[in-house]
């Protein structure tokens, strides 16, 4: 009878543990613990610091990533506490060194025992610590220190953390390449025993601008690290479809082909950007591919069709004639379609087109702009003001047209 109570008992338990997305961990200590590894890496060459991680929980990069360019970075994961990121950057700023900056704030830190903690300086040097309790939690729970970097994780598969390390320093690419790189490899070898539910790259550097900083994350997802590796190809695409216009502007027609196919690629599910891919293709004299991607968008988003107006360039193209449809276009459908053929290079159509328009009592400030603009770039100065001017008198807060008006008259 005694035994069918413990059994019963038993039962019991794991009926409550399953109904919980918490780990067994944190059930029995009452404590925000997760599943968690990390690669927390520095660039030398490229002057960045970076931090991909992954967990059994939601919005992992919410709480265990903390860099300061030209300073350091941090990884704190397992009990997370980010009393260790801000006292050891400022630790860092007193001239002390990264395991300075981590064993002084541990020693002020009653609960160190569940922490697992890395950090980076600003020369790459390195330091880490696996909080002692974490060896009784199921899987494997330690650290590998390398040069410029730092694998730690727990409840991990055995070969999880080497292999991140070797994949690491085996790989080629940005740093954010190689930390997705890493921490990719590591989930292919079994990863978090208790699965995986978010993930996040970040990589910031002293050089960077802005839009080079790496900051991705996937806050809630059955395949976390897989959707990361999407985003990071959106990035990178983007990049690459902005080198292929720019290879094209300079007249190097091969690379602009290579970087324009290898951001096809890369952009593929990204449906708000197919239209720059579709008039980069139309600008290098290949309409049937812009065709195909201007098809593609509608295909997946019906609230794509918002951006067909701008297509007017390729009404007389047989796959188009049943979607753009001039005879139903408003005074914004034509601003869009001049607005694009000037961006196409093709001022004399926008031209010819405005003044059809014009004749036709279809006209707004900002087409008269667009005609005006035009006309500035066929070097038709005369032309230009009086367009411009007109702008300006049909709205007077017309920005696009006083300022280009204000240029033609100081030159």
């Amino acid at each position: 009878m005694k035994n069918l109570k413990i059994i019963s008992s038993i039962f019991f338990l794991i009926s409550i543990l399953s109904s919980y997305g918490q780990n067994l961990p944190s059930l029995l200590t009452e404590k925000n613990i997760n599943s968690t590894f990390s690669i927390l890496a520095y660039d030398e060459n490229a002057q960045e610091w970076g931090i991909a991680v992954a967990t059994d929980n939601i919005y992992v990069g919410n709480s265990t990533i903390y860099i300061e360019p030209g300073l350091g970075a941090f990884s704190v994961i397992a009990e997370t506490e980010p009393k260790y990121a801000i006292k050891g950057f400022e630790k860092l700023k007193e001239g002390k060194s990264i395991t300075q900056a981590i064993t002084e704030t541990k020693k002020t830190d009653l609960q160190s025992n569940y922490r697992q903690v890395s950090g980076i300086d600003a020369k790459g040097n390195v330091y880490a610590f696996t909080g002692k309790s974490l060896k009784f939690w199921n899987g494997k729970a330690s650290q590998i220190l390398g040069p410029n970097f730092v694998v730690m994780g727990n409840q991990l598969a055995d070969e999880v953390l080497s292999t991140m390390s070797s994949t690491f320093e085996n790989s080629k690419g940005t740093l954010a390449e190689r930390l997705l790189k890493s921490l990719s490899a590591g989930q292919i070898v079994g990863g978090q025993i208790s699965g995986k539910q978010s993930a996040a790259v970040v990589v910031k550097g002293t050089n960077n601008e802005w839009y080079n900083q790496i900051d991705l994350r996937v806050d809630n997802s059955k395949n976390p690290i897989q959707e990361l590796q999407t985003l990071m190809n959106y990035h990178y695409g983007r990049i690459r479809l902005n080198q292929a216009r720019y290879a094209h502007r300079a007249g190097n027609s091969k690379r602009a082909k290579e970087k324009l196919t290898e951001a096809e690629s890369m952009l593929d599910g990204w449906t708000g950007i197919y239209s720059r891919i579709a008039v980069t293709n139309a600008s290098m004299g290949n309409n049937d591919r812009a065709v195909h991607w201007v098809k593609k968008g509608l295909t997946e988003n019906l609230n794509w069709k918002v951006n067909l107006p701008a297509f007017y360039f390729l009404r007389d193209n047989p796959e188009m004639v049943n979607f753009i449809k001039p005879q139903t276009f408003s005074i914004k459908d034509w601003e869009s379609a001049l607005g694009m053929l000037s961006n196409l290079g093709k001022e004399m159509e926008v031209i010819k087109l405005a003044q059809e328009l014009i004749k036709m009592n279809i006209e707004s400030s900002y087409l008269n702009f667009l005609l005006g603009r035009s006309f500035f770039y066929e070097k038709e100065n005369d032309k230009a003001i009086e367009y411009l001017s007109k702008a300006l008198k049909i709205d007077k807060e017309n920005i696009e047209a006083q300022k280009l008006l204000e240029k033609i008259k100081t030159n």
